[in-house]
């Protein structure tokens, strides 16, 4: 029996636009709420939201198979991104990215040897259903989506080179940092950083590999939706929650 199937980075190679929700508050609650929504993908966020290990796998848990999970690791530590695929994360959203040399050593994270360096040790964790998947460790790899978070000039200025790193499923480009390294800190809408942004995703859509971003904008969403981006998430729970809870004061 192989490991699950990943149901994301299939529909991805579909060149159809999966529409994702980031989940940001750190509770296995409100990522259950989130997945009986009808999202195609909600993003675990490590890096800015208040999860630990613990919490990312209470996650897991509570949306099941109701919706893709991707799960974004603080950075591109190794170690941290081993835990994060024994807990039975599939697709990782890796932030930070500037080269192609980190871009490779992130697949080598990702992948058992000889491919890559990631820890052998299934017959103890969540992802292999705790040892009784049979084929696990042969069959692991192929399921394993990794999309790799641009967010910097830095990072523009390699992004061809990136994209050519084998093993790269998809490219997300980060606008709120990448307008504060341009100069536009808090204004991701500035045409300034728009147009880099437009010439970011047709390159990455051009290389062959899925683009992806994220804009509570709903003008921005739909012109995204419209230009092909295969994975597009147009909020956060804690925008939505907050959005939410305005509205029904203001109403009284």
């Amino acid at each position: 029996m192989p490991a699950p199937t990943n149901r994301f980075k299939a529909r991805l190679k579909s060149g159809e636009t999966q529409i994702g929700l980031w989940v940001g508050l750190g509770d296995p609650s409100v990522a259950e709420l989130a997945a009986q929504t009808g999202f195609d993908w909600l993003v675990i966020d490590a890096e800015h939201g208040p999860n630990g290990l613990r919490d990312v796998l209470a996650q897991l848990r509570a949306v099941a198979d109701r919706s893709a999970v991707v799960v974004r690791p603080r950075d591109d530590n190794r170690a941290e991104i081993k835990q994060m695929l024994d807990l039975g994360a599939q697709t990782l959203l890796v932030p930070m990215i500037e080269t192609a040399a980190q871009a490779r050593e992130v697949v080598r994270s990702v992948h058992y040897p000889p491919k890559g360096m990631r820890g052998v040790g299934a017959a103890l964790v969540r992802a292999s259903g705790y040892n009784t998947i049979p084929d696990y460790l042969q069959t692991a790899g192929d399921e394993i989506c990794l999309l790799l978070q641009v967010e910097s000039l830095s990072g523009l200025d390699a992004l061809d080179e990136i994209l050519a790193v084998e093993g790269v499923d998809g490219i997300f480009i980060g606008p709120a940092d990448l307008a504060a390294d341009m100069g536009f800190i808090g204004r991701p809408g500035a045409p300034e950083v728009q147009a880099v942004i437009s010439d970011a995703l047709t390159r990455i859509r051009a290389a062959g590999r899925a683009a992806g971003i994220l804009t509570s904008d709903r003008t921005l969403a739909a012109s995204y939706a419209g230009a092909g981006v295969e994975f597009l998430a147009v909020g956060s729970d804690v925008g939505v929650l907050l959005g939410g809870l305005r509205s029904l004061r203001a109403a009284f």
